[in-house]
């Protein structure tokens, strides 16, 4: 059994030391424990300091890409690499590495495909209240939207197992965190918590910038990601508001015109006959993505039979992924 432990990294050369040092190396049920770091395109040392660290593996990008492609990056490695397990955390030490055995256990023991860690946020000291409440939101609408139970959605101390490392496809730009939760909830792919523990804050979060542009860019990605699996759902109720919307309006027309007044409303008749037509053509627009949906759900298979051939032919040939 092999785990390695991933660490996406962005200038990380002073927080990086106190995350590897926290990893355990001995872990029982776990033949094999090493450690990946996929360097972001970092303008400090990262990189060398990770191999000073002996760290066994380390990607490099010669550009910031991003957090979302340097963790799909992190995974496509680790696979190549023969890993049994994959761990996700952070560089700036925010999560206990300690608690990697419990992370670990439920897949483990065959009771789950992806445990995520769960941080308890209302114990964590430096998040303000009015982030913890809007943690506590976003994670609500993704177990909507994922029909699963995680309460922490957004940490990133999270465990795959191989299989559920496979069938994962990091589509988004901007975070891995939400996108990889509806995914494996949509693939019916058994998903757990377990609570963790964070270490005091060493620097304020890069992914981060802002309140509103994190508020915006994670619904946009919640709302991107549910539309490519649930495509039916999301179209026929946009269009059924639009057809409501319409029909109240055609009522209102029709009332007047009893009344005696139907020559003064000719605006409602006119914006009721977009509401409509637009209602119409959206539910068009969801059947069409619905099809589109199935061809996906079927790409996902074929990738997926062609990432286990890559690998399997990999694993023939000694020496072609390096350390």
């Amino acid at each position: 059994m092999k785990l390695i432990v991933q660490i996406p990294c962005l200038n990380e050369e002073a927080t990086l030391p106190a995350t590897v040092r926290d990893i355990p190396r001995q872990i029982p049920g776990v033949d094999e424990v090493e450690i990946l770091v996929i360097d972001d395109g970092s303008t400090d040392r990262t990189a060398e300091v990770a191999r000073e660290l002996g760290v066994e593996h380390i990607v490099r990008f010669p550009r910031h890409r991003g957090l979302a492609a340097a963790f799909a990056a992190g995974i496509d490695a680790c696979l190549r690499l023969g890993a049994d397990i994959i761990v996700n955390t952070d560089g700036d030490n925010q999560y206990a590495g300690a608690d990697i055995p419990k992370l670990i256990a439920p897949i483990l023991a065959g009771e789950a495909d992806v445990v995520i860690g769960d941080r308890q946020i209302d114990t964590i000291p430096h998040f303000s209240p009015l982030k913890k409440r809007l943690q506590k939101l976003g994670s609500w609408v993704v177990r909507q939207a994922s029909d699963t139970m995680i309460p922490d959605t957004t940490s990133g101390f999270r465990a795959y197992s191989r299989e559920a490392a496979l069938r994962l496809n990091v589509v988004s730009d901007y975070t891995y965190t939400l996108e990889t939760i509806i995914q494996a909830g949509k693939q019916r792919l058994a998903l757990t918590h377990v609570p963790v523990r964070t270490n005091p804050q060493l620097r304020e979060s890069r992914l981060i910038r802002s309140l509103p542009d994190y508020l915006i860019r994670s619904a946009e990605t919640i709302v991107r990601i549910y539309a490519m699996y649930e495509p039916l759902r999301v179209f026929i109720a946009a269009g059924i508001f639009l057809l409501l919307g319409g029909l109240l309006l055609s009522l209102r027309y029709i009332y007047f015109i009893f009344q005696g007044e139907g020559k003064g409303h000719v605006q409602s008749v006119i914006l009721a006959s977009v509401l409509l037509i637009a209602g119409f053509q959206v539910i068009l627009i969801g059947l069409v993505a619905d099809l589109i949906a199935i061809n996906r759900r079927l790409s996902e298979e074929i990738l997926l039979r062609v990432k286990r051939l890559e690998l399997s032919q990999e694993d023939d040939v000694p020496g072609t992924f390096g350390r």
